[in-house]
């Protein structure tokens, strides 16, 4: 482990979810074990704020959280891994890998089906799993429904809400920065509708345009589709002030929240958002397992998205009568030890403190767009960050004369940095710049300095690697 490191016992609790303090009197509240090296151990014993100001050096969050993840600490063709590619996929914490253990040697049985202790405990996980997400996003539990993905998640609303709902004439808007999960199921629903699909464009920063927005609102507009974080762009769009706008015009509002949950705190109260999706990779927990939440009075008036077990109430052979939300849309034998992961990840990410997870990463979200700003020939994507302007923790970017491509592979064989390259599932924003890919360097909480310190170094050297050739 790097740096000086204190890493303290468990303090007192006195809230279930630290995102949020309008819980009952009766909830626990998490405090995190971890703090910066300069805490005294008498102000770590009280009731204290977590840090105020984060800092990105040696004692920093990163630093001290890389020992709960067992998949940094390796080689990588010779050198230490550097693992940049967190907006892609996040590395799991030991505390979720003993979950899944725990699962599948303890009590692997199917949910719902049975009365024996393996089938009750199962179930039990599982259902406290959900009420784990709803917590995290200040939902209601019935709100919450487990999917295999995000994608899946967004192609529910759509082929359940969407295929309802919209007839020929009305309106879908989203933008040209969306990931494609978030406009592909949209073509074929307007396709088969016949509502229209309109896109927002990007201001000459390099922002979806919400003045454009606001000017194509109008009441034929029945559903905005935006994301909260761009994946590529690493904007950050105030999401409260879009939805509002939206229910100004009767239209519905889906949030992408896959590049915010895992970084921020969300709140689907405070956001008053119709439907948001997450997935667990991206916030420490397993594949195989997202979940889609929606108002309750909107789900109830859905139709189930797929048919089998476990979504009816009763089953004729002439008709079937369905379960109320969320069991209503999860059709079949669920992700059961998956969505327990995403418990456990959720319990490790509370543990911290959404906020001092966000605080940390701006500080050093920062400090990776100004190190990389400062290489020559290297054009970043996305608006430049100032006291007005955050950007997410993560950089999009092309080296001149470089392809991407190349330069992610020179980067991970010679010098074990992994970073993305490619068009990040978002072709038409590429088309829109210009370029057919870029390649990606994106943060979490266990990055550190040091991390961002040895990919500039590795940079400049593929850097003149290749151009040593011309």
């Amino acid at each position: 482990m790097e740096g000086a490191i204190l890493k303290l016992p468990h303090l007192p609790t006195v809230s279930r979810n630290p995102n949020f303090t309008n819980r009952s009197s009766g909830s626990l509240r998490w405090r995190s074990r971890y703090r910066p090296l300069h805490v005294s151990a008498s102000a770590a014993s009280s009731s204290t704020p977590l840090v105020d100001n984060p800092k990105i050096g040696p004692g920093s969050l990163g630093y001290i959280t890389r020992s709960d993840f067992p998949i940094l600490h390796q080689e990588i063709n010779g050198s230490k891994l550097v693992y940049l590619d967190n907006a892609a996929t996040s590395q799991k914490p030991t505390a979720v890998i003993k979950a899944l253990q725990n699962y599948y040697e303890a009590y692997n049985s199917n949910v719902h089906r049975g009365i024996h202790y393996l089938s009750a405990k199962a179930t039990d996980e599982y259902e406290s799993a959900r009420q784990k997400v709803a917590n995290f996003i200040n939902a209601g539990a019935r709100e919450i429904i487990f999917t295999r993905n995000a994608t899946e998640a967004i192609n529910l609303v759509a082929y359940s809400w969407g295929l309802s709902n919209l007839k020929p004439g009305d309106e879908i808007i989203t933008t040209i920065a969306e990931h494609h999960s978030a406009i592909v199921p949209w073509q074929i629903v307007a396709q088969k509708t016949g509502a229209v699909l309109k896109f927002v464009n990007l201001t000459e920063d390099e922002v979806p345009d919400l003045g454009q927005l606001r000017d194509i609102l109008s009441r034929r507009t029945k559903l905005l589709v935006m994301h909260h974080v761009s994946n590529m762009l690493a904007s950050v769009l105030p999401m409260d002030e879009v939805i509002s706008w939206a229910h100004d015009v009767g239209a519905k509002v889906l949030v992408d929240a896959c590049q915010s949950v895992p970084h921020m705190v969300v709140d689907v109260k405070n956001l008053d958002t119709d439907f948001l999706v997450g997935s667990s990779h991206k916030m420490c927990g397993p594949t195989g397992v997202g979940f889609l939440y929606g108002k309750s009075e909107i789900l109830s008036g859905m139709p189930p998205f797929l048919g089998g077990g476990e979504m009816i109430a009763d089953v004729y052979l002439d008709h079937s009568t369905y379960a109320e939300p969320p069991s209503r849309f999860e059709a079949g034998t669920p992700a059961i030890g998956e969505a327990i992961g995403l418990g456990a990840a959720i319990d490790y990410l509370s543990e911290i403190g959404m906020r001092q997870i966000h605080d940390y990463e701006m500080e050093l979200g920062n400090y990776l767009y100004d190190r990389l700003s400062s290489v020559s020939d290297v054009r970043i994507y996305g608006p430049s960050p100032s006291l007005t302007v955050k950007r997410a923790a993560l950089c999009s970017f092309n080296v001149k004369d470089v392809h991407p491509t190349d330069l992610a592979t020179f980067l991970d064989q010679q010098h074990g940095v992994a970073i993305r390259s490619g068009h990040h599932c978002a072709q038409p924003l590429h088309r829109h710049l210009g370029i057919s890919s870029s390649a990606r360097a994106s943060l979490h909480f266990y990055n550190t300095k040091d991390d961002i310190d040895r990919f500039i170094e590795a940079l400049k050297d593929t850097i003149n690697f290749f151009t040593s050739f011309k």
